[in-house]
């Protein structure tokens, strides 16, 4: 199969799943966490989370799970954290895996959480990690909408940057950025113990991906991606899909035997 055909049945596969996400949307849960830098890390232990946020992306209620308001049920000053910041966690996800848990039948939408550095399986790790029994989100209850953009409209529908996509999103849509930390900027907040500071960012971002996902959904979503990488259409696509397709399977044999037939009679 030819590379552009490729792309374009990529491209018509994303938005199949787009429409039927629209489909059922009051069936999925936009989920973002924020977590300690996993470039920092030198001993190999997985990063330690700070807060998670979960919006319903029909109705907008969210819920969020974070260290400063595990640290405030549990009554532990601020100042106190990082030497009990194993238990804090650990009250943390016990309360984020029972919310997941409660949700049958819910999907959940992400931004690239689909590894052991950062994703479901990374936080699954960290509460096994504090003694917790972990619950697993099936993939197929997982869309990850950085990836379906990709699909959707190729990778060059936004600037990559020092920021990452969803930022340079935020700028050509004219998204207020307020409260949304860039990755280095999360970072830094998490070596300096500003965990309020963290959880809003989580929260903003849950607000950031639904705000996008909907203009994606009614086609007002403005993007860096030329007209052929939006819709798919080249001319290489053409050909093979003519080439496919079954009529013109018949056309090519009926001209093979209709030249030889000529050829026949060209001999007798």
């Amino acid at each position: 199969m030819g590379e552009q055909l490729t792309k374009f049945r990529r491209r018509r596969a994303a938005r199949k799943a787009f429409e039927e996400l629209d489909r059922r949307r009051d069936m999925y849960i936009v989920l973002h966490y924020s977590c300690e830098s996993f470039y920092d890390i030198k001993d190999g232990r997985t990063p330690r989370v700070t807060s998670i946020a979960a919006r319903n992306f029909t109705t907008g209620q969210t819920s969020s799970f974070s260290i400063h308001k595990s640290a405030e049920q549990l009554r532990v000053p601020l100042a106190d954290v990082n030497q009990r910041y194993d238990e804090l966690e650990r009250h943390m996800l016990d309360e984020y895996f029972d919310f997941i848990k409660s949700r049958h039948g819910y999907s959940f939408i992400h931004w690239n959480m689909r590894d052991i550095n950062y994703g479901f399986q990374a936080i699954e790790h960290r509460y096994k990690v504090l003694g917790g029994e972990s619950f697993t989100v099936d993939d197929s209850r997982k869309f990850d909408l950085a990836r379906e953009l990709i699909n959707q409209f190729g990778p060059g529908y936004a600037p990559h940057g020092t920021s990452g996509r969803l930022h340079s999103l935020m700028e050509l849509n004219r998204i207020t950025a307020r409260d949304a930390l860039t990755g280095q900027q999360e970072a830094d907040a998490f070596d300096a113990g500003e965990y309020v500071k963290l959880h809003q960012s989580t929260l903003r971002k849950v607000d950031l991906m639904s705000n996008i996902l909907e203009r994606v959904l009614d086609g007002s979503i403005k993007t860096t991606a030329s007209w052929r990488e939006k819709t798919g259409y080249h001319p290489a696509v053409l050909v093979e899909l003519i080439s496919e397709h079954w009529v013109w399977s018949i056309l090519v044999g009926i001209v093979a035997v209709v030249g030889l037939v000529a050829s026949l009679k060209e001999l007798f």
